[in-house]
């Protein structure tokens, strides 16, 4: 059997720079006070030889882990299923990937799995924390906020209690909202129904009432909960369907609950644009490109989000601006 090198070590690296050991512990731990041409050999022998620094001995230097929890309070089945949380995740994995930093991913289910996060986020293992698609009267912020360590959350935060300063990032969910119930009104539509998202998120509370902001004091039959999934979709198309067969146009909380609402009109002998519109949120591509029609959305950055979230964390959020709302575009395909 082939015995496997030694690991070089940082006595190893000090010697074939000719600097002291603590010189080298500065320059790898990214400490000051060395000067130029120092940092430059040592640089050049850490390369030569090959040496990794040891993170768990780092860390107990430098008091960083270089890990942050992106912590996405729904079941596995959700996150998994949805392009939204694939799209935001890869966005916080460019960012921390380009800064040298490790995804540490957490799901919460239920209130076990909530105590069970608060006592990773305490117990010192990561730098911060990404949180989102929190619900209202969710406990994660509080046991965040007792484990003393910096986060940024995904949405505009449900409470107000004004006991801390709360930095996250958002998109312009009511004014997009407006925009694509304006939209349908411009083509003719007066019967312009609403199908929310769980209106325990503040996503789909804002979509709602920028919903309302157009169509002011609506008939309350015009407007069915869903939960951002295309079966809640089906399921509130079908409600509005049997209230309200005279509508006309259909504002979907998101890019799957529209797909889902698509698929009843379909049943139903709807023709789509021509009897009912649609309109989506999100402008997700696998989604919104393969539906039948192709489906006329609001666009969010998805991506850029969670780019902003981990770039916002990593510069130091608590010096950072307590709240970052990205600005939301109409797509016409031809649903409506």
């Amino acid at each position: 059997m082939t015995e496997t090198a030694p690991r070089p070590t940082l006595e190893a690296v000090a010697a074939r720079a000719g600097v002291s050991r603590a010189t080298v512990s500065r320059v790898v731990n990214g400490g000051d006070g060395v000067r130029e041409p120092l940092v430059q050999r040592v640089r050049r022998a850490v390369e030569e030889l090959g040496y990794v620094p040891n993170q768990a001995a780092r860390s107990l230097v430098t008091r960083r882990h270089d890990a942050i929890a992106v912590v996405v309070a729904e079941p596995e089945t959700r996150v998994f299923a949805d392009p939204f949380f694939a799209l935001q995740l890869r966005g916080i994995s460019k960012e921390l990937t380009a800064h040298d930093n490790q995804l540490v991913l957490l799901l919460t289910e239920g209130r076990d799995d909530h105590a069970r996060v608060g006592r990773y986020l305490a117990g010192g293992h990561v730098d911060g924390a990404l949180v989102f698609s929190l619900h209202l009267n969710d406990p994660l912020p509080g046991l965040i906020q007792q484990a003393g360590i910096p986060a940024v959350f995904g949405g505009r935060p449900g409470w107000s209690d004004g006991s801390r300063d709360v930095v996250y990032v958002d998109s312009d969910n009511r004014g997009g909202a407006r925009d694509a119930v304006r939209h349908l009104v411009g083509l003719g539509r007066s019967r312009v129904a609403h199908i929310t998202g769980a209106l325990d998120q503040t996503s789909a509370a804002d979509r709602l009432e920028g919903f309302r902001d157009v169509m002011g004091d609506v008939d309350p039959g015009l407007i069915a909960e869903g939960d951002f999934t295309p079966a809640g979709g089906e399921r509130a198309m079908r409600q509005l369907l049997d209230r309200r067969p005279d509508l006309d146009a259909v504002f979907a909380a998101n890019d799957l609950t529209a797909s889902g609402a698509l698929r009843v009109l379909r049943e139903r002998g709807l023709r789509v644009p021509e009897d009912v519109a649609v309109i989506g949120f999100d402008d997700m591509l696998p989604v919104a490109e393969q539906t039948d029609p192709p489906l006329t959305t609001i666009r969010q950055d998805i991506e850029e989000m969670g780019r902003l979230m981990a770039r916002l964390l990593l510069r130091g959020a608590a010096d950072a601006a307590p709240g970052v709302v990205l600005p939301t575009t109409l797509v016409r395909r031809a649903s409506a």
